[in-house]
């Protein structure tokens, strides 16, 4: 098994240094045609090219041109990212002339900076003796919805006698004259920068609060386990093909996904509820695991902590590697945004090279770790202080997955986000039954170790039912003293429904018995009108309605007849059969 994973790994690291044109084969000449492109906030998911976000026109005005440009909605421009330079020697620019920006804080940048949306006006004073000039412009922009563009460059050529202007992004052959490797070059120098940045964005990446536990973990690992150089190394390697392995994977699914006409970026896996439901529910077992709540053994979760022997410490550090990239999938690094948009505006294989990079700068200070002998000597001695760093780094993890329910709260609705937290809730007692059975050590599935396995399949599909509920439209009315008199005058059935969300009986009467297909349809059969009072928080007008039947508090359920007729209180404990009887013979 051991010389199969060796095999593995340079066959994995052949694959990573031959990923452009092995990229290029695999992806479509579509894809590539779209690759220049980037989120629009208002584009219908429809992506755009940097010239088309950002459109120039140049006229000439005495000794100055007026650049305008018009910036399609949801994009906007840096003031402080213009630059202008005359090509040839006897041609002069002065100090360009900028209209006021909007002030924005920038992430990338980590700075208030000034910025144009919609539009925007440069004058640039010249001085020339000849009677044509080309000027170079570089320009850079971002869309809102998190991708910039890289530094664009365009050519200006102006006759001056005539007044036209040609906009190219490309130099014209006079510009290119005596300096042709001069473009290529500047070509190879932005990728070279945007790897860089790439390489620095995955190396922060280790500092997250998603990532630094496990990986913490993991290091410390080394103070206990593979003592010997060689084993350390193939540890770093095999921890190195799980990160960017993963990062090529997910890039991949991602190009391939665009390609077919999906708008998406990176991230776009984040976008799925299902997914991240998963991942609050990874990091909350995660979690438990660094408090000792729960010891899990050598697969994907061990981190390479305990494994018994060498072949499964592998499995177990690409493993590690793996896990590492899925956990990391929330956190955004400086330095990874002009990486990320610089990649899904190139090539596919120059795509995959960038996130290649991502992954490898990532799991650098691993590599670095496991291959330089002085490094990993430095660590800490073991001792108790070890399970003492593990539980408190426990928290970070429990912070993550509240955010995380913050986040999958947002895409559904409260209702979702409390079933997950039951379904947390689900998960420690699951652990806890398993616990309680492995306790007996019997060889059998006891009682207790089906429960738990009962236990997991209700915490996975508990938020699943919740999120197909909330897709239904609403079929009740909110209750109003003016809303009731109106049905009465018209002589309707109204069915009234007086509840709160701290109310366990009013929950479960209407999981019960008023949410069926049924008990629309009869309320559809029998013309009945239905209004819900909620009476979570204060309102007067139900507080009125409550007293005027002697009650104090809710549930309470009126039934008015057709036609004239005084309400009848039903019970407070409703059953399916109850209601529907009691509904058909309003009439």
């Amino acid at each position: 098994m051991n010389k199969l994973l060796k095999k593995s790994l340079w066959l994995l690291a052949c694959l990573t240094i031959s990923l452009p044109s092995l990229g290029q084969a695999a992806l479509t000449k579509g894809l590539q045609s779209s690759g220049s492109t980037f989120f629009a906030q208002n584009s219908s998911a429809e992506f755009l090219p940097v010239e088309q976000a950002y459109q120039l026109a140049v006229t000439v005005e005495e000794n100055q041109l007026l650049l305008n440009w018009t910036i399609t909605d949801g994009y906007y421009l840096y003031r402080d990212r213009f630059k202008f330079n005359a090509v040839d020697p006897s041609s002069q620019l002065q100090q360009p002339i900028f209209q006021t920006g909007k002030v924005k804080w920038d992430e990338y940048f980590e700075a208030d900076l000034e910025v144009y949306y919609y539009n925007t006006l440069v004058s640039l004073p010249f001085s020339t003796a000849a009677q044509q000039i080309e000027i170079q412009i570089e320009s850079q922009g971002c869309a809102d919805a998190g991708l910039c563009y890289p530094p664009y460059k365009q050519w200006l050529t102006v006759d001056l006698s005539s007044g036209n202007v040609e906009v190219s992004s490309k130099p014209s052959t006079s510009a290119r004259t005596g300096n042709a490797a001069k473009p290529s070059d500047n070509e190879q120098m932005s990728l070279a920068w945007i790897l860089l940045f790439a390489l620095a964005g995955g190396m922060i990446l280790n500092l997250m609060p998603c990532v630094f536990p496990v990986l913490s973990i993991k290091a410390l690992s080394f103070t206990q386990n593979h003592q010997s150089d060689k084993s350390k190394q193939i540890h770093g390697l095999a921890y190195t093909a799980g990160v960017v392995s993963s990062f090529v994977g997910i890039a991949m699914v991602m190009l391939i996904l665009r390609s077919a006409g999906e708008a998406i970026g990176w991230g776009f896996q984040l976008q799925s509820p299902a997914f991240i439901i998963g991942l609050i529910y990874l990091f909350f077992v995660m979690g438990l695991a660094f408090s000792g709540y729960v010891e899990i053994g050598a697969g994907l979760m061990s981190v390479g902590q305990s494994s018994s022997s060498n072949e499964q410490s592998l499995t177990s550090s690409f493993l590690t590697g793996v896990l590492a990239t899925t956990v990391a999938s929330p956190c955004t690094a400086p330095f990874m945004g002009p990486a990320l948009g610089y990649a899904v505006s190139q090539s596919s294989g120059t795509a995959l090279l960038v996130f290649a990079f991502l992954g490898l700068g990532m799991a650098l200070p691993f590599i670095l770790l496991t291959w330089i002998p002085g490094l990993s000597q430095r660590l800490p001695k073991p001792g108790q202080w070890m399970d003492t760093f593990k539980q408190f780094l426990a928290f970070p993890l429990y912070l993550t997955a509240v955010w995380l329910l913050w986040v999958a709260g947002r895409q559904t609705s409260i209702d979702v986000a409390a079933t997950v937290i039951i379904g947390l809730v689900l998960i420690a007692m699951a652990i806890w039954l398993w616990k309680l059975g492995s306790a007996k050590q019997s060889g059998k599935l006891s009682p207790s170790k089906f429960l738990a396995v009962a236990c997991l399949a209700a915490a996975i599909a508990v938020p699943w039912l919740a999120m197909s509920k909330d897709d239904q439209p609403q079929r009740w009315e909110a209750y109003s003293p003016e809303r009731l008199s109106q049905l009465r005058a018209e002589g309707k059935a109204v069915f009234i429904n007086l509840t709160a969300d701290w109310c366990i009986t009013c929950l479960a009467n209407e999981r019960v018995a008023l949410s069926s297909a049924a008990f629309y349809q009869t309320l559809d059969v029998n013309d009945i009108t239905y209004l819900k009072g909620d009476w979570t928080d204060s309102d007067p007008e139900i507080t009125e309605l409550l007293n005027q039947y002697q009650r104090s508090g809710v549930p309470l359920y009126l039934l008015f007849p057709t036609g004239e007729g005084k309400a009848q209180i039903l019970p407070q404990i409703l059953l399916e059969t109850t209601i529907l009887e009691l509904l058909d013979s309003v009439n």
